[in-house]
């Protein structure tokens, strides 16, 4: 990275930082300076998708078991906090304190996950994919000019786990032939029309399909397509 980015005093650690286990020691370290006892790194899915607060955290430090048993009682789609992230990018704290204010929606996921507190980043990649970096706890109102400082370092800290980390993961595995053939799907051809395509046998496009659908972990190809594009593997 060039110079003029300023990183201030953590600038070495992110340098230095390859992998999960680097970032994650990153964020949870920038969780408790800033008064905070967990964070979390949320993928945003399209605002009207269905989700699952376990499947969209790509890296957390929360109590084993939290996200899951939130999942099987609550929708995180239903929540105030994630609705404000499809109408501002503004950074958001959420308190508890906030009910009389804004009603019991203000601060149902808090009272649903169990802290007082919650400090809400957007963020987002190079690609345009959308994160929000969540820190929790069970403390007062943060200051302004920590409010400033903790919504720098987590852009700055994001970005290095997003090229880092992140960025590696696109593709999920899948060879030059699979995106092909993926990419062909998305378009609406058959397995015959691609086979004719690529030329190839339609047994093997199948045999291709297969694989990618066990790769990207869905079981039809509608949602092999959209997880694709979420992914950043096809546009």
């Amino acid at each position: 990275m060039n110079k003029h980015y300023r990183r201030y005093g953590f600038e070495s650690d992110l340098e230095k930082a390859l992998n999960r286990v680097d970032f994650f020691r990153i964020f949870h370290t920038m969780a408790l300076r800033y008064g905070f006892e967990h964070f979390g790194v949320l993928q945003l899915a399209n605002e009207h998708e269905t989700s699952m607060l376990s499947s969209r955290l790509v890296l957390h430090d929360l109590p084993a078991g939290l996200a899951e048993t939130y999942d099987k009682r609550h929708r995180i789609n239903d929540s105030a906090i994630f609705k404000s992230f499809y109408k501002s990018t503004i950074p958001t704290v959420w308190l508890g304190t906030d009910a009389s204010e804004n009603g019991a929606a203000g601060v149902d996921f808090l009272d649903q996950i169990g802290f007082d507190m919650a400090l809400a980043i957007p963020v987002h990649s190079i690609a345009g994919t959308r994160y929000v970096v969540l820190f929790l706890g069970d403390g007062e109102d943060i200051g302004r000019t920590e409010h400033l400082e903790i919504c720098y370092e987590a852009n700055c800290a994001f970005d290095y786990f997003y090229r880092q980390v992140l960025a590696n993961k696109a593709g999920m595995g899948l060879t030059p032939r699979e995106t092909e053939i993926l990419r062909w799907i998305s378009y609406g051809k058959t397995a015959s029309e691609i086979a004719l395509i690529v030329s190839v046998s339609e047994h093997t496009v199948n045999s291709h399909t297969a694989t990618i659908l066990k790769k990207l972990d869905v079981v039809n190809r509608t949602q092999m397509v959209a997880k694709a594009i979420r992914e950043q593997i096809i546009q």
